[in-house]
């Protein structure tokens, strides 16, 4: 049994402004902004929603399978991801497109503008699950993550079909999406990954409660940023987590994708909605810590330390048996 994770692959094209966004912003006259910002530097990163999510699940020690599609020029990256535990032998290569680009400019305040090329990403709609998933051997969850919009709506009613348990993660496509795509998308998730706002706009677009979002899926997962994590489960209380406290804080992009490796392998080592929620929070900080999205590297000894420094001895000692030994 394996974990699949679908959704975007990209380059990352990251970019820091000194000042504030906002200093620059006239309300009255949005309709007709026009702006150009003068930015310091220029990184260019591996990336993309479901790429960075498997390697943190693969510097976790797991063997995740990633399932999206790219252009011909993804020959290096394969390369990266392959070192680092994450199974690529179910990725599309477009005959046509680029990899997807992701181009993004971060303020002081770390306020982000940011644009989305598809690419190669809008042949998603053309992978088919039941074959990976005979491949691999079965799928102990299939992670939905944003892509090709046609790709998530066909990997959502190829699960609900074949019975293989998905997780809902719709991030950046909730924008895009109407109320009738995202509950297409949601109904029946074991899980609802988003953030505070994506989760307001969940329910502005569906018409649903907070209750009725939770009668449709096992468990919400709500991130609060700075505040840590909240996990819902209908009748149940609400598990709140608190943030781990970074050395640095350096970049922010990719700090969900970070958290949602860490969820996702403390279920696969059958550890509690609580310790998964504390590991999340854990991988995210190493995240923001960098600049770049999959920069970061784990040693088991100070990654155990620093999580019993946040949650305690007793915590750490449960994930301290999973944590993979680092590679020399």
């Amino acid at each position: 049994m394996s974990l699949l994770v679908t959704g975007s692959i990209a380059t990352d094209h990251l970019m820091s402004f000194p000042g504030k966004f906002a200093d620059s912003l006239v309300v009255d006259q949005l309709d007709k902004i026009a702006l150009s910002f003068l930015v310091d530097d220029l990184e260019v990163r591996r990336g993309g929603c479901a790429a960075n999510i498997a390697f943190g699940l693969g510097n976790l020690g797991l063997r995740p399978v990633l399932v999206g599609a790219v252009g011909e020029d993804f020959v290096d990256y394969r390369s990266w991801l392959v070192r680092h535990n994450v199974d690529c032998d179910s990725v599309h290569v477009s005959q046509s497109r680029h990899t997807a680009r992701f181009v993004c400019t971060n303020d002081s305040t770390m306020a982000q503008i940011a644009s989305f090329y598809a690419g190669a990403m809008s042949e998603a709609r053309d992978i088919e699950l039941t074959p990976i998933v005979d491949r691999v051997g079965g799928a102990t969850y299939v992670l939905i993550g944003p892509n090709d919009p046609e790709g998530m709506l066909r990997h959502t009613d190829e699960c609900r079909k074949r019975g293989y348990p998905f997780i809902a993660d719709p991030s950046q496509q909730l924008a895009f999406g109407d109320g009738e795509m995202i509950k297409e998308l949601i109904d029946g998730a074991a899980i609802l990954f988003s953030n505070e706002y994506e989760s307001a706009l969940i329910q502005k677009k569906t018409g649903w409660t907070p209750e009725e979002v939770l009668s449709r899926v096992g468990t919400q997962v709500v991130t609060l940023g700075a505040a840590g994590v909240r996990v819902e489960r209908q009748g149940e209380e609400p598990i709140l987590v608190a943030a781990v406290p970074e050395i640095e804080k350096v970049e922010p992009t990719g700090v969900g994708d970070a958290f949602r490796a860490g969820f996702l392998a403390a279920l696969e080592w059958d550890l509690s909605l609580e310790r998964a929620a504390q590991l999340g929070c854990l991988l995210a900080v190493y995240v923001v810590e960098k600049v770049g999205t999959q920069e970061y590297t784990l040693h088991q000894q100070q990654f155990v330390q620093r999580f019993a420094d946040a949650y305690g001895d007793e915590a750490a000692a449960e994930i301290a048996a999973h944590v993979r030994t680092p590679r020399p």
